[in-house]
């Protein structure tokens, strides 16, 4: 190995070097004084595959940037992972364009787990034991928080995406800032104190649910949300909490313990605030299926309706026919025991009896008494018969002033309730009863609708001798019989 040359270090007087003389010294010298090749045993962080791959070597106390070209890159499967422990050859070499110091490899081996893997993975499995993981210990998330709190750095990115998010999706929902640092020794202790005291004040602060965020970083960026501390602040916190930490491939401790992993801060916010544009059209097909569901009522009501009002008018035609079926017999009743037909077979009768008494008066008398008697019970048939008729006149006249049609043609009427008997006084019906009225060219149906109280009665006549009827004095309604 050839002995590094000593710097020369300039006169006072000499001219300044530039930038380029510099870069050039320094590559130089960096070739001269670093073997070539060198192998060197690290972890890996920070690996990102863009045709080339690119990563840090770190261990305890320092960090290599690691370049690997892909005509060697694509030897190596399965590519490396953050926190990987490797042995890796290369060359050390300044990027002057660039001022970068880099170290280009020829090859790669794997060396085993690296210490940061190794407590991550130990802890996972405690926590797992002590039920840290358990779906069923979840809190769910609310559906419309009045205002979530955010657990991050002022100056993360992170933040300004959550607020992003939250304000374009509903900005009803309020945010509430709990500054903490996300990096360094110092930052877990004080991410595990705001979740406590936000757990503890949350009503006072109408916080229902927490993010928990920061953006992306190498594995010792994002160390402190590996913490048994942090760990154990979001197992005991009584509100929702969302954790979203570092780039989607990153997974933390306090992604697994909290109540729900998003991949960025952006999902997270997406996560917890509603969509204003869906609520209202979920508003609007709600209220476009409740309509249709009222004019469905509406039309349903209208039709039990309708056939409510074909079932009366059914039931009152049917009544109106009964009745007129009832008052048709009626009046062939009527007419069977009109005068004429009665006064037809007296005359008939008279006739026959005349007839047989001529025989037995012929059989047993002369004929000249017979011829006497014949004249007078001709003369006494004649006056029977005479007085007999004007008595059935008188009677047919009488008959016709009380007949109801009569006394309907006067302005009168008939009223029957539904059963058919007449309603004589308004105790016989009550609020509601249907009532069929007689007229003398047709009927009326009606339905009670007040209860009248009866008239007071008039006072009772004196005691005494009863006065014997009329059979001749006509009555308002005699002989009506339904």
């Amino acid at each position: 190995m050839a002995a590094p040359r000593r710097a020369v270090a300039p006169t006072p007087d000499a001219a300044p070097w530039s930038v380029s003389r510099l870069a050039g010294e320094i590559d130089t010298t960096l070739r001269r004084g670093v073997p070539a090749p060198v192998r060197v045993i690290g972890e890996v962080s920070g690996f990102r595959d863009r045709t080339h791959w690119y990563f840090d070597l770190k261990d305890e106390g320092a960090v290599v940037n690691c370049v690997l070209f892909a005509n060697i890159a694509r030897k190596i499967n399965p590519p490396p992972r953050d926190g990987e422990q490797v042995v890796v050859k290369g060359r050390i070499e300044f990027y002057t364009k660039g001022g970068k110091v880099s170290f280009i490899l020829e090859s790669l081996d794997r060396a085993g787990e690296g210490p940061l893997d190794r407590a991550f993975r130990e802890l996972c499995a405690t926590l797992k034991a002590e039920g840290y993981f358990a779906v069923e210990r979840k809190k769910p998330l609310p559906r419309f928080p009045r205002r979530i709190a955010v657990i991050t750095s002022r100056s993360a990115a992170a933040l300004q995406d959550v607020i992003d998010t939250a304000r374009r999706r509903c900005p009803a929902v309020g945010l509430v800032l709990v500054d903490v640092p996300v990096q360094g020794d110092a930052a877990a202790p004080e991410i595990a104190r705001a979740i406590d005291r936000v757990s503890r004040h949350h009503k006072q602060l109408g916080v229902d649910a927490i993010i928990l965020t920061r953006g992306g970083g190498s594995k010792e960026d994002l160390w402190c949300f590996n913490e048994r501390v942090v760990a154990d602040a979001i197992h005991r916190c009584t509100v929702p909490l969302v954790a979203a930490i570092g780039h989607e491939t990153d997974t933390t401790i306090a992604e697994l313990v909290a109540d729900e992993r998003c991949a960025t801060p952006t999902q997270a916010a997406m996560r917890l605030t509603p969509d204003t544009s869906e609520l209202l059209r979920q508003l609007n097909s709600t209220r476009r299926r409740l309509v249709t569901a009222l004019a469905r009522g509406a039309e349903l009501a209208s039709r039990d309706i309708d056939r409510a009002g074909d079932r009366l008018a059914s039931a009152a035609l049917d009544t109106i026919a009964a009745l007129r079926t009832r008052a048709h017999q009626l009046e062939l009743r009527l007419e069977r025991v009109r005068p004429q037909a009665q006064h037809a077979r007296m005359i008939a009768r008279l006739a026959a009896a005349q007839e047989r008494l001529r025989r037995a008066v012929q059989s047993r008398l002369d004929p000249s008494r017979l011829h006497a008697a014949s004249d007078a019970l001709a003369r006494a048939v004649a006056r029977r018969s005479h007085d007999a008729t004007a008595k059935l006149d008188a009677l047919d006249k009488h008959l016709a002033a009380v007949s109801p049609k009569r006394v309907l043609e006067r302005g009168f009427s008939i009223t029957a309730a539904a059963d058919g008997r007449l309603v004589r006084s308004v105790n016989d019906v009550a609020a509601g009863d249907a009532l069929t009225t007689h007229v003398a060219d047709g009927t009326i149906a009606s339905t009670v609708g007040a209860h009248a109280a009866p008239r007071p009665s008039s006072p009772a006549p004196r005691p005494g001798k009863p006065r014997k009827p009329d059979p001749d004095e006509p009555g308002l309604f005699h002989g009506w019989k339904m």
